[in-house]
């Protein structure tokens, strides 16, 4: 995850900047009784939108496009477990995702249907450099030669230039892939579920870690529960965008919830494991001594596809947000090129594509834990954003609101943000010193984009050529009629 954070906003004055007064309408005249193609006063018109509606998202891509986004599956969840025990880690893994979850899809719904283009609120690009890694580290198992040395570098280099293309042909195409490798990645923990019934102590369940490692069990929930907000960059390519996001956000938490208990709760209620046991990679352990090595085989093969899918989803937030920055003038007009055939953001993803082949080489480790520091100042300005909109604009139209009065709204964003100020307190020093690197990197090309826009070094969009165009026939029509 980067350190390119924005708010939804306007680029220039003029187009809705001064969002502390409500916009008023001027009184409607016979010559003004039909409906005015104006946009949304608070962002630019884009200059990149989707030619037509073949490769827009419906629900069932969308859900799994936003599941991928989250979790992609329950790997990576064992470390709760050792961290804190059973007891806890079902705790968590309950809880937190709608304790944190559903106070970020309910923000990203609301800002989504109201803002529908593709701008974002962070990249996924450094969190999804640790994907290829992780992917080469599962197929090492079954392929010892890819495990180090120039092998290990070719085979995360071809995973990367393999998913990018893949990434190239169209959002719709992604999205139906995600679906896919959503099926074959959770079904081995369906069955591992159902195979477990008979053989469960619930009583084991109730276990707690003696020694108990917090910052290594909230950084887990952490890692494996958030992005609620990544898919809100690809907004722009949702079909009616109003009512399919808060839909596929609220199967998506139930689903996410529900892909992490059932696995947990079978492994931990069918084995007599000390919670140390509870490594990464337990799950396709814990299934062998379950069911069989064939189940054991089928969840290593299921983490591949999940990290594939991934992969997947979070670079095409990057690519679709670096598009959405130049619609709002804040990175050059060749960045929301599209594709002549496939209609997708090519520059956007050629460029994620080698921001991630060069960050796939850090530790694992590093790479997680940084990105959990960025997000957590991501979001932060989010929730901002959202009680910033609701405050000043609240004659902004949001086909989907949240149910909620303003002091309510505040409640409901004080307790994930008070989680995300923990995760940045336990932050380690390296960690900090990473996250400001980054950070530093983001603001340095912030004001290099600004000096090249002030000497007409390169072409950006003030976003006002497409509306002013419309207006311009707008007017043109009136007078017409008027005579």
């Amino acid at each position: 995850m980067s350190s390119e954070i924005q708010l939804h906003g306007p680029s220039k004055p003029g187009l809705g900047s001064d969002l502390s007064r409500p916009t008023k309408s001027p009184p409607k005249t016979p010559t003004d009784s039909r409906p005015s193609p104006r946009r949304n006063p608070i962002l630019p018109t884009p200059i990149s939108a989707p030619r037509g509606a073949a490769n827009k998202l419906t629900l069932i891509p969308l859900i799994f496009l936003i599941y991928f986004e989250v979790a992609g599956g329950p790997y990576g969840a064992e470390p709760a477990v050792a961290a804190a025990g059973p007891l806890l880690a079902l705790v968590g893994f309950a809880v937190f995702p709608f304790a944190w979850g559903v106070p970020e899809s309910l923000v990203t719904a609301e800002l989504s249907a109201a803002l529908p283009g593709n701008r974002g609120y962070l990249s996924a690009v450094i969190n999804s450099a640790a994907f290829p890694a992780l992917c080469v580290d599962y197929l090492a198992r079954v392929a010892p030669a890819v495990g180090s040395g120039r092998a290990r570098a070719g085979a995360v280099a071809g995973m990367n230039l393999a998913l990018s293309f893949l990434n190239y042909t169209g959002l719709s195409v992604v999205g139906w892939v995600a679906v896919a490798l959503g099926a074959a990645s959770l079904a081995p923990f369906v069955l591992m579920a159902g195979l477990a019934v008979p053989r469960l102590r619930p009583r084991r369940w109730l276990a707690v870690a003696e020694n108990k490692d917090w910052r290594l069990f909230f950084n887990t929930l952490f890692w494996n529960l958030n992005f609620w907000d990544s898919a809100s960059t690809m907004a722009g390519e949702v079909e009616r965008p109003e009512t399919t996001f808060p839909r596929a956000l609220g199967v998506s938490v139930v689903m996410t919830s529900l892909s992490y208990l059932l696995p947990l709760m079978a492994g931990m209620g069918v084995l007599d494991a000390p919670p140390s046991a509870w490594d990464d990679g337990f799950f396709a352990d814990a299934a062998g001594r379950i069911a069989g090595r064939w189940l054991k085989y089928w969840i290593e093969a299921g983490a591949v596809l999940s990290t594939i899918g991934l992969y997947e989803a979070q670079l095409s937030s990057g690519a679709f947000q670096l598009m959405g920055m130049a619609d709002l003038g804040l990175l050059p007009r060749f960045f929301a090129r599209r594709a002549p055939f496939f209609d997708t953001p090519w520059v956007g993803i050629l460029l994620s594509s080698l921001i991630i082949l060069g960050i796939s080489f850090m530790s694992f480790n590093d790479i997680v834990a940084s990105a959990n520091f960025l997000y957590s100042l991501g979001m932060l300005l989010e929730f901002a954003a959202f009680l910033r909109l609701r405050r000043s604009r609240p004659d902004l139209k949001r086909p989907f609101a949240v149910p909620m009065p303003f002091p309510a709204l505040v409640l409901m964003c004080l307790v994930p943000a008070a989680f995300l100020v923990f995760v940045m307190v336990i932050a380690s020093w390296k960690v900090l010193v990473i996250s400001s690197g980054f950070t530093v990197l983001g603001v340095g090309v912030y004001y290099l984009m600004a000096f090249c826009k002030a000497r007409g070094c390169l072409k950006f969009s003030d976003g006002r050529v497409e509306e002013e165009k419309v207006l311009g026939e707008e007017r043109r029509t009136r007078g017409g009629d008027e005579v």
